[in-house]
């Protein structure tokens, strides 16, 4: 069996163009989240390399973080989850005190020109069609989070579409299925500002009241910018839990 021809520039490194190969194959879908990788053994066979050179492009990748390894049980493609980030952030608890992912209510959806400092965020034209989403994120009916949120129609259209109730809580598998479009990592800032007439509407409060302004850029394995997205809470929920090793 002939190997396998490696994409890229042929000046590259042997193991730079195998990942990047890899990478490719990623990003277009031909393997998938939780998908095992062949052994750095079968790699090397595939493309007729030293299995020198296919452990050092998957480690690169594993570097990347778009594989991980697993002992005993081999490489796989991550599997992003942002399910719990939130959590970093906002208390969310339910009246038993059980940390829970937050109902989501959607306000508006609907296609406008981008504004500029949309645009920037995901590279596309200033006045380029844009999917705008409002929606509000709930625990036990009580609203806590504010979102607004923004897609590039081109890549959005199908989710655009969709019948609200249909959506549910967790958008970035809705985006996976729907639009073939995998969230696979993001780029967050955290900002602290006065809540807006509008805003203290939304979130049910009474007075004047310091928010957690949260901005997250989520991207493609390739780094294309898929959605931005602007989340607002209160200071009194805010908390902030990291590890430093």
């Amino acid at each position: 069996m002939s190997a396998k021809t490696l994409k890229g520039d042929d000046r590259l490194p042997i193991y730079q163009r195998l990942a990047d190969t890899l990478m490719t194959e990623i990003t277009n879908g031909q393997r998938r989240p939780g998908d095992r990788m062949p052994s750095e053994n079968g790699l090397a066979e595939d493309y007729g390399i030293s299995t020198g050179t296919a452990r050092q492009a998957v480690a690169e990748l594993v570097d990347r973080k778009v594989l991980e390894r697993f002992h005993g049980k081999g490489t796989f493609v991550r599997r992003p989850s942002f399910d719990q980030s939130l959590f970093r952030f906002f208390r969310f608890r339910s009246t038993t005190g059980e940390a829970i992912i937050p109902e989501s209510r959607i306000l508006k959806r609907s296609i406008e020109p981008a504004p500029s400092y949309v645009a920037t965020r995901l590279e596309i034209e200033e006045g380029a069609e844009a999917i705008n989403m409002s929606r509000l994120r709930l625990v036990d009916n009580e609203p806590l989070l504010a979102e607004e949120i923004w897609l590039p129609v081109t890549l959005f259209r199908e989710f655009f579409e969709m019948p609200a109730e249909d959506i549910g809580d967790l958008l970035y598998p809705i985006y996976d299925s729907v639009c073939n479009q995998l969230i696979a990592q993001a780029e967050e800032d955290l900002t602290v500002e006065m809540a807006s007439p509008e805003i203290s509407r939304l979130l049910r409060l009474k007075e004047p009241t310091p928010l957690i302004v949260l901005e997250r850029l989520a991207k493609s394995y390739s780094g294309k910018p898929l959605e931005w997205r602007r989340s607002r809470g209160t200071a009194e929920q805010f908390r902030y839990k990291t590890h430093i090793r």
